[in-house]
């Protein structure tokens, strides 16, 4: 077992939920029909592999089920789908490595990745300052929270302002969690905000009446509403930014090898077609850049 170590750690880092996520764009430098792209340095991703990982011969890489169309399983197995294990499959392709995948609670993948249970978080997790003191991100991805009301919005929800005074679900560790309690120091009448384990449980809590809304990264928000009708998305976002996948900080020759993987992938075509086949190319990145969040 390979075991790296992080450097620069802090204390509190387990939670680690104050992370935005954005708008993404729809343009991509995705078109190179190329097979054999490399990095900036003029290197290829297997050839940036660390010699251990090499011998090893496996990429570990853990993810948070319960977010489609990013991960999730397929219905009636365990098999994880969606676009992050897809990614994360072409990823381990480009590197000459096997895809190991596990799925892990969405507050403990920094911690795991710490302690070296994985060599990859990837986990529509956005970049922010507070988790580059722990990890470094390879940005991926542009998507923004978005608030999800049931269908026909009985409530008359119109923006974050309006769920001032009333009851609101958002899921624990998230960086909607963050969006919500910022607004509700805001609000003269407080908002009262359950969590849930993820946003699909978060919505039992509106169609039960028991919140009026919740917030969930548009990308997801608008696979959860077009699967069964029974809800609307507003079309605003809030506190955009990027995705990454976070690597270890010592663990630099990884973390260029997986940069330039998808730049690869980039340059080949197929990261734009993994979007595209989970609708979500809304939100491609067209240069793919390490801790670009603010």
């Amino acid at each position: 077992m390979r075991k790296r170590q992080m450097a620069g750690a802090v204390a509190g880092l387990a939670v680690l939920a104050l992370t935005v996520s954005g708008c993404g764009r729809s343009d991509s430098a995705a078109t190179s029909g190329s097979d054999t792209q490399t990095n900036r340095d003029g290197a290829s991703a297997e050839e940036l592999v660390p010699d251990d990982m090499r011998a090893d011969g496996v990429l570990r890489v853990a993810t948070a089920e319960g977010y489609p169309p990013m991960e999730m399983y397929k219905e009636g197995t365990q098999e994880l789908i969606g676009v992050d294990p897809d990614l994360a499959a072409a990823i381990a392709e480009r590197m000459g490595l096997e895809l190991k995948m596990t799925n892990a609670s969405f507050p403990g993948l920094i911690p795991g990745l710490r302690a070296d249970r994985w060599d990859l978080a990837m986990s529509s997790m956005s970049d922010t300052e507070e988790r580059r003191q722990a990890v470094d991100f390879v940005d991926y991805f542009h998507a923004g929270g978005s608030i999800m009301v049931a269908k026909g919005n009985p409530e008359g929800i119109t923006d974050l302002e309006s769920l001032c005074g009333r009851n609101v679900v958002l899921a624990k560790g998230s960086s909607n969690l963050a969006i919500g309690e910022e607004q509700n120091k805001k609000c003269d009448d407080k908002m009262t905000i359950s969590e849930s384990e993820d946003a699909p449980t978060g919505l039992l809590e509106i169609d039960s009446g028991r919140s009026v809304a919740t917030i969930v990264d548009y990308p997801v928000a608008k696979n959860l509403a077009g699967k069964d009708g029974a809800y609307e998305v507003l079309e605003e976002q809030y506190d955009a930014g990027p995705w990454g996948i976070a690597v270890a900080k010592s663990d630099t020759q990884l973390r260029d090898a997986v940069q330039a993987a998808l730049e690869e992938l980039l340059d080949n075509g197929e990261y734009l077609r993994i979007l595209e086949k989970w609708d979500v190319a809304q939100s491609a990145v067209d240069e793919v850049t390490i801790n670009g969040g603010e």
